[in-house]
């Protein structure tokens, strides 16, 4: 199989999908790698590095799109790259559909075969391809929020950690997931006063287990989360509803009540974000105020520490990526149930159900795609 690496082309986007040794494996599993030039400088590899794995180095994404039989990339296709997919080829990338209708309308009507990373599953009910992202968003999210609590970028001007004789700022999760743990072993650590928020009883169990008793805990409910965020100087949302648009928890007249120069950072604005008040920015231009609260509100997080996150990412994709081009897709799939429940659009139709019931597509089970 030949398979293609374009340059990220997203706003400060520095990931590539595949490193110069995930090409090596592909081409000691008998495959052709093609990448485009200069797709790899945000973690520091050349086009020489790529040449010495084995890839071949295209002039343009273009090419790479004309040529390859299956496409890997880090974030969603954007318009233009949409525009060059073709019917009988993959996408392995991650998609974000239910928030995104553009997107989904272009990716159904390529007629290309698409599989999200972020739907991918494991035994465990977890989502494998997601997580180690999840942790770079979480970790990377206190860090972002503490910045933004500065007078100077409209922040009440409090210190996370506080010091001897001043308390430290308040900092709420709502959800305690993969992202919502990271995000509080960083705030713990910075010596923050932390509270998370979840409706998992075991979730929140395995929280203390881990942090002991700095650690607060509280069943998710729309009261408490309203008491906790009126007091809160950094609210973090990461909540995930797999494959769906992320619940709207933080309603606008809620943010009218917070206190002024409070910091919101929604990890879930990929998925639509978590908050009312939310909406899509970059690394270019992090922020924006509304009701005198400050949110932080950036799509691709990890991007902005590209070699720690591709690295993260091909540690898990990479096995997928080799069973796809060393099997085929359907093989692959029919193998593994897990990388099937990955198939998002596949041919026109689209194959993954809380997609389908977003957006209003009719919903076609990803086997019976597959056979038909």
């Amino acid at each position: 199989m030949l398979i293609g690496i374009a340059k990220e082309i997203k706003d400060n986007e520095f990931r590539v999908g595949m490193t110069p040794a995930s090409v090596a494996e592909a081409v000691h599993h008998g495959h052709e790698v093609m990448v485009e030039t200069k797709a790899g400088l945000g973690i520091d590899a050349t086009d020489d590095h790529y040449r010495e794995a084995g890839a071949e180095i295209a002039s343009t994404a273009k090419k790479v799109f004309a040529k390859a039989d299956m496409i890997i990339k880090v974030k969603e296709p954007q318009a233009g790259e949409r525009k060059m997919l073709r019917g009988d080829q993959l996408l392995f990338a991650y998609l974000h559909l239910a928030p995104d209708p553009e997107q989904t309308k272009d990716l159904v009507e390529s007629g290309a075969i698409c599989i999200a990373y972020e739907t991918v599953t494991d035994d465990h009910g977890g989502l494998p391809l997601l997580a180690p992202m999840s942790e770079v968003a979480g970790r990377m999210s206190v860090q972002a929020g503490a910045h933004a609590l500065e007078m100077a970028q409209g922040g009440r001007g409090v210190l996370l950690a506080g010091v001897p004789g001043v308390q430290p700022a308040k900092v709420v999760i709502i959800g305690g997931g993969v992202a919502g743990e990271n995000a509080a072993y960083m705030a713990l650590g910075m010596g923050a006063d932390v509270t998370v928020l979840d409706r998992n009883v075991d979730t929140m169990r395995a929280l203390v287990v881990r942090f002991g008793p700095a650690l607060k805990t509280i069943y998710s409910t729309r009261l408490t989360i309203e008491e906790q965020v009126l007091a809160a100087d950094l609210v973090i949302g990461a909540v995930l509803v797999p494959g769906s648009e992320a619940p709207k928890l933080i309603s606008k007249a809620m943010v009218k009540k917070m206190k002024k120069g409070a910091v919101l950072v929604d990890i879930a604005i990929d998925q639509g974000g978590c908050f009312e008040t939310s909406h899509p920015t970059t690394h270019a231009d992090p922020t924006f105020i509304v009701d005198g609260v400050v949110h932080y509100c950036v799509a691709n997080m990890p991007g902005a520490v590209s070699h720690t996150s591709t690295y993260a990412l091909n540690n898990v994709t990479l096995p997928f990526v080799l069973a796809l081009a060393d099997k085929g897709y359907k093989q692959a799939m029919l193998d593994d149930a897990h990388l099937m429940n990955g198939l998002n659009v596949h041919r026109g139709k689209v194959t993954y159900k809380a997609v389908a019931d977003d957006l209003g597509y009719e919903f076609v089970a990803p086997r019976d795609a597959i056979a038909a």
